[in-house]
């Protein structure tokens, strides 16, 4: 580090990397999944993909709870986005939001269960980057009135199918909550910040991109691409960024966000 300011900017750029990949440990393994059985996954296995998908995710989880990787009581918070995520999946099949092409065993409703693993991701890499990078937060908005915005998001998901997309105000009220929220963050040595609103629409792009993935390997499809593959369309940001509250606020409430010492 003697060697001055340029090595030291590289070397914190390169730890703050890989942060960030241990962070997505989780998360990075299931997309990897989900390439690798699209490639090179056994026509007419015994076991269906999905099947398999779902095995190997709940491998995952045990593994992340032997080895210390993830806490009992971040593995609840992360179960109960599973269950929030699964429970929106099976009303989204019903009206045709997307579909899972492939058979499975494990699978509810017509949903396979491996699924719910899939947003387990994100809660798993916000617990991860919580802890890695030390968080702690100026103006946080209060947990109490985030699960109060999370709530409306999820009811929305579903209420928009009947009565009119209240998705605008939603983005209102977030902007609202997290104007002046600063996160932050330990990457080495000084503490760094930046606005909690662009953390969380930096995570939301890579989900953006994850989901590209999934419906390249065909693991769901949306109707438009049903006859052929097409990028999942720049709108679905918005949808995952509203989602990803949801998940953040679940993380908030056992994380209890910090102020840095000395700020009120």
């Amino acid at each position: 580090m003697a060697q001055g300011r340029t090595t030291a900017f590289i070397y914190e750029f390169v730890r703050f990397g890989v942060k960030e990949a241990w962070a997505c440990l989780f998360g990075g393994a299931m997309v990897a999944l989900l390439l690798a059985t699209h490639f090179w996954y056994p026509a007419g296995a015994a076991l269906a993909r999905y099947d398999f998908l779902f095995l190997a995710a709940l491998t995952l989880q045990a593994l992340f709870l032997v080895f210390r990787l993830e806490t009992f009581e971040e593995a609840r918070i992360i179960l109960a986005y599973h269950v929030v995520g699964t429970a929106m999946e099976i009303f989204k099949t019903s009206v045709g939001s997307w579909v899972y092409p492939e058979p499975s065993l494990f699978r509810i409703a017509g949903v396979p269960l491996f699924t719910g693993f899939m947003y387990s991701c994100i809660g798993s890499y916000l617990c991860r980057v919580w802890d890695l990078f030390h968080f702690k937060f100026i103006g946080h908005p209060k947990t109490g009135h985030l699960a109060l915005l999370s709530l409306a998001i999820y009811a929305n998901f579903f209420a928009h199918h009947y009565l009119p997309d209240v998705r605008w105000a939603l983005f209102v009220i977030t902007g609202f909550l997290f104007f002046r929220a600063r996160l932050q963050f330990v990457v080495w040595r000084e503490p760094r910040s930046m606005p909690l609103l662009l953390g969380l629409a930096l995570v939301t792009a890579f989900i953006w991109l994850a989901e590209n993935i999934g419906t390249f390997t065909k693991t769901w499809l949306y109707p438009a691409q049903q006859h052929g593959w097409t990028p999942v369309g720049f709108g679905k940001f918005g949808s995952w960024f509203l989602l990803l509250i949801v998940s953040y606020t679940l993380v908030a409430l056992i994380k209890r966000p910090e102020t840095p010492t000395g700020r009120a």
